[in-house]
């Protein structure tokens, strides 16, 4: 409503000077049509009879008309059975158009009311029988006025009607999806992240659906990988404290030899140590999501740091009969050595846990470019296909029976993963079912991942 007002007002002052010349002209071709019609009045009639000869033409409906002798007597009004329609001319006025000049001036449409609103009014001269006249014209805007404000105030209302109903329907086609993101919003807050807003609009409101829809299926995958870790963590620390409980009872309420009571501590002890390297994992992993770059990154000759972790491991494979093949550039790299020392001893130690025994591990080190290329390669069970994108998951398990009989808690591949996206490198796993398992590690050769 305000817009249309403003509109209005800014119209009507803009071309209200356009309109007042083009009234003026228009009454300026009026008023010489009527002295032509005057002075082409048959020559029969005289001068005295003026006012016979402009009975009929002065009577112009949209038009005041006056005329006024050199005297400043009126001869003729346009109007004589409307009183309203009569108007005074100054002998100012008459007495400039007597004199051959035309008047362009203004006059008050209510001659009671001299603040009132005013019209145009245009004096012409003619002559009439060798006689000087003065023609004064203005438009009868009353009427016309009239009606012009009852089609603007009936366009107005209009237009405001029906821009009123428009707005309504566009401010529902706008805040009712907006309505259903808000009740969608709060059943989230609540903890409901199972919600799936359906929408067909490819606007602004579109968009924001996709993207609640696409928070509220992350929101429900974080919801599922919490509540899943939360299980394994508890699954994970319920079977070494289930043992660590059966086995202290026994030892204080049966009768025992010395061997027993041995078997039994040592049982105790390794579920301990198995207690205490799933804290230290757990630990180890929530420190890891929290950095965002090696800790303590230096230079140091990766081959050796290999070399050495597959000795330190050689309990472990030499018992099995286990040969590893090297193949090993002389490669220094940038980086946090204690992590990096991780990863391999957690690749190495699970590639020499799912060999078969008398097998090879054979690792490889080269340089690609600006980064460093390990792949260690075992052959034994192998990752079936689907598995192999779950492996790094944390507490995930190829043995879905959970078999303590290999030992492990699903969370070094994980750790290994952190530690590599640490270093800005990437890890990845190709096997094939009971013929041999591939992990690669890319590290660039500079901790900050740059190509120089």
């Amino acid at each position: 409503m305000a817009s249309l007002i403003f509109a209005f007002f800014l119209a009507t002052r803009l071309y209200s000077n356009s309109i007042k010349e083009l009234g003026e002209e228009q009454l300026i071709e009026s008023g010489k049509r009527i002295i032509m019609m005057i002075q082409k009045a048959p020559e029969a009639q005289s001068a005295a009879s003026l006012d016979e000869v402009t009975s009929n033409i002065v009577l112009i409906p949209v038009f005041k008309v006056k005329i006024v002798d050199e005297q400043g007597a009126s001869v003729k009004y346009g109007s004589e059975i409307d009183p309203k329609a009569q108007f005074s001319i100054t002998p100012a006025q008459y007495g400039h158009v007597i004199k051959g000049g035309i008047y362009r001036g203004t006059l008050q449409m209510n001659q009671d009311d001299k603040h009132g609103p005013e019209t145009t009014l245009i004096g012409l001269p003619f002559e009439f029988r060798d006689h000087p006249y003065a023609l004064f014209i203005s438009p009868e805007l009353n009427d016309l006025l009239d009606v012009f404000r009852r089609v603007m105030l009936t366009v107005l209302l209009s237009v405001l009607a029906m821009g009123s109903l428009l707005i309504l329907l566009a401010s529902r086609f706008i805040v009712k999806p907006l309505q259903r993101l808000t009740r969608a919003t709060k059943r989230m807050a609540q903890g409901d992240f199972g919600i799936k807003l359906q929408t067909k609009r490819k606007d602004e409101i579109g968009a924001l659906t996709a993207s609640f829809n696409e928070m509220a299926k992350s929101l429900r995958m974080l919801d599922q990988m919490r509540s899943d870790f939360v299980n394994n963590v508890a699954h994970e620390f319920q079977s070494p404290l289930t043992s660590i409980t059966g086995f202290s009872k026994a030892l204080r309420t049966k009768q025992m030899d010395e061997a027993g009571r041995q078997h039994y501590l040592t049982i105790i002890e390794e579920e301990s140590q198995r207690l205490a390297r799933l804290s230290a994992n757990l630990l180890r992993l929530s420190v890891l999501q929290q950095d965002q770059g090696p800790v303590h990154p230096v230079y140091y000759r990766l081959d050796e740091q290999i070399r050495r972790i597959i000795i330190a491991s050689e309990p472990q494979w030499s018992v099995r009969e286990i040969e590893f093949e090297l193949e090993l550039e002389d490669l220094t790299i940038h980086g946090d050595k204690d992590s990096l020392d991780q990863v391999w001893h957690n690749l190495i130690s699970n590639s020499i846990k799912f060999s078969q025994d008398a097998s090879c591990i054979e690792i490889t080190l080269k340089q690609v470019g600006e980064m460093a290329v390990i792949t260690v390669r075992d052959h034994g069970k192998g990752i079936p296909p689907e598995e192999q994108q779950r492996i790094f998951t944390p507490f995930y398990k190829v043995d879905q029976s959970r078999d303590y009989a290999v030992k492990g808690n699903g969370l070094g591949l994980s750790i290994v993963k952190r530690i590599v996206d640490l270093h800005h490198g990437e890890i990845t796993v190709s096997s094939v079912p009971d013929v041999e398992t591939v992990f690669t590690v890319r590290l660039p050769l500079h901790a900050d991942g740059h190509v120089s």
